[in-house]
């Protein structure tokens, strides 16, 4: 079955098997080139100067994240991790390297502990990391299922807040046009974050 008549389901599910089969040196090898190329990206959306990013923190077999937060705040970034809240909502902490991270309430993650940041922080944002597993050349994007960035994004437009964003995959992640079904309430990317280079989507 190719991904052009596949469900997000099915496409979802099928990546998290190829994701399963990964060893650990193609995950670290997948951290550096994530941290390279985003690293890259926010010092162009930033003009080359200190900003603020939103991110998370890649966990299992997710593309891993905390190489590319480590470099957006050694170059002198501010970086907001979200925190997830009732009603498939966000909230956001400032991360550093001696944040505590805690099981989420809400969600399978770890997240920051932290003074939590409502969504008025975003009108402090240069450029928006978003998980995804799997992005097509539309810009489409497939996320873990639960909605909460799509309803993030949504609010966001809605209070005039309109940010670059890339989501961070794995290469082979990366699917032709149109090959994921879009949704009323799906935002699209403008980017794709691959271990191997950002890839601008149309």
């Amino acid at each position: 079955m190719s991904s052009e008549t596949m469900s997000k389901d099915e496409i979802r599910l099928r990546h998290r098997a190829a994701r399963a089969e990964m060893q650990p040196d193609a995950l670290a090898a997948a951290a550096a080139g994530i941290a390279l190329h985003g690293l890259a990206w926010a010092e162009t959306v930033a003009d080359g100067r200190p900003a603020t990013f939103t991110a998370y923190l890649g966990v299992g077999f997710e593309p891993p994240t905390l190489p590319l937060i480590s470099a957006l705040h050694s170059a002198g970034h501010r970086v907001l991790l979200p925190v997830c809240e009732p009603d498939r909502t966000l909230g956001w902490v400032f991360w550093d390297p001696a944040v505590q991270f805690v099981r989420s309430r809400y969600a399978p993650i770890q997240e920051p502990a932290g003074e939590r940041q409502g969504l008025e922080v975003m009108r402090t944002v240069a450029g928006i990391f978003l998980p995804a597993t799997a992005v097509d050349m539309s810009g489409n994007r497939i996320g873990q299922g639960g909605g909460y960035y799509d309803k993030f994004l949504a609010k966001a437009e809605s209070n005039g807040v309109q940010v670059p964003r890339t989501a961070v995959i794995y290469d082979a992640e990366l699917l032709p046009p149109s090959s994921i079904p879009a949704e009323g309430f799906d935002r699209p990317v403008d980017a794709a974050l691959t271990p191997s280079g950002l890839i601008r989507l149309t």
